[in-house]
């Protein structure tokens, strides 16, 4: 994962830099090759007005998924980048199951117990002698 952090009118400190990276190593470490660069935005909207303006925006590239992009907003920056990181994280983690299961159920045989018989016709049928 190659992280790109880029802050605006927010004080930056070591500190930030690494739980931002703590927090995306939490949260997306577990998907490993398929994560590749991730962006991080944290700016203050308002300025020096204070309220809920600090912003976190997260953009991931994941494959086979794409990029997936999630924001938030808070009084609190460091509030704000854990939040943000694991929704990332599980937004990650449903699009590739889901791409996982749908895979699986294209690729899947038909159950034992189908009505079907190994040669391709409806055992029903032949039991009939061929009838509907």
């Amino acid at each position: 994962m190659l992280l790109d952090l880029h802050v605006r009118d927010v004080p930056t400190t070591y500190g930030l830099r690494r739980r931002v990276e703590d927090r995306l190593g939490f949260a997306l470490g577990r998907f490993g090759e398929r994560v590749g660069r991730v962006g991080v935005l944290l700016d203050d909207c308002n300025g020096p007005r204070g309220g809920v303006d600090k912003r976190c925006r997260i953009v991931a590239a994941v494959r086979p998924v794409g990029r997936l992009v999630v924001e938030g907003r808070g009084e609190s920056v460091a509030a704000l980048v854990d939040s943000t990181a694991d929704r990332i994280g599980q937004l990650a983690r449903r699009l590739l199951r889901k791409r996982q299961t749908a895979r699986r159920s294209r690729h899947s045989p038909l159950p034992i117990d189908s009505p079907i018989s190994a040669d391709g016709f409806d055992s029903a049928r032949a039991a009939n002698g061929g009838a509907p």
